[in-house]
Order: structure tokens, then sequence, then C-alpha cells
């Protein structure tokens, strides 16, 4: 049974933020109106940021938004193994613009040195196209929606 429930985004103001349970008293949030995601467990003050954020890259940290509730929401990064990945791309968060890499199978050659690790998808450099702030676009692009 999905509990997932529509809300109106605190960061945004989007109708298309998901709150899903993930326990009695806490739910995550993720926004299909801006990419970003958090949960009631990331509060200011209360959640291990610094711990947290060692593996963020510095972008996230930069752009990261305390709504009024002080939950602390963060960049989304989407990875679909057969179809791509979509994250936030840019030197400052002036010029971030979220984007999508779009995979390719691997070649046989490739599938010889990859075959022990399963890995039938590459990422295709080649394919990195920016949306600017339009994170449903950069879905979109990788074929997110499609079944």
């Amino acid at each position: 049974m999905n509990n997932d429930q529509l809300t109106i985004c605190p960061k945004c103001g989007s109708d298309a933020c998901y709150k899903t349970p993930i326990s009695e008293v806490a739910f995550s949030y993720f926004c299909f109106g801006c990419g970003y995601t958090t949960s009631d467990l990331q509060i200011e003050g209360e959640f291990d940021f610094k711990h947290y954020e060692e593996t963020l890259p510095e972008l996230y940290k930069d752009v990261k938004h305390i709504d009024a509730d002080k939950r602390v929401w963060y960049p989304a990064s989407i990875n679909i193994a057969d179809k791509g990945t979509v994250f936030l791309n840019g030197s400052s968060a002036e010029n971030a613009q979220w984007c999508g890499i779009k995979v390719r199978k691997v070649t046989k050659e490739e599938s010889k040195a990859l075959a022990t690790k399963g890995i039938k998808y590459k990422s295709d450099a080649s394919t990195m196209k920016g949306f600017g702030k339009d994170f449903i676009e950069s879905l979109d692009y990788i074929g997110f929606f499609n079944k």
C-alpha cells in the first residue's frame, strides 16, 4: 500500500511535492517542482549536517534551503541504471542548473571488462544537457516518465 501524499512544497510552492511516511511521526519530502528533498529528521540544530555534508558536492551545500519548520532541503540526484542521471550542476549557486545525462549500452569490448560487475549501461557524457531550473524537463530528457 502506497501512503504517499501530495502536498505544497515549503521550498518552492509547487503542488507536486510527495510526502512519504518514514516512521509513525516522520515524513520524507521529494518535490518534482524544484527537485529538492528533505525529511522531518533533517532539522537544523538537531541533525548532524557536518557529517552528512562530507560527501555532498560543494554546490549542494551552497544551495541548500531551510524552510519555516527548520527542515534542510538539498537538491536530489536521480540515477536510473538503464536511463540516465539527473543532477544539479554548476560552479556556483548563481549558475546552477539541472542537467541530464543519458546512458548507452556498453560495447562488447567494455562488456568483457565489466562482465563480472554486471554493468550493462554506461553514462554517455556527450548527451549531457542543461535545463536551467526545470527539474521535470531534465527527468523527461532521460526517460524517467517512460514505462
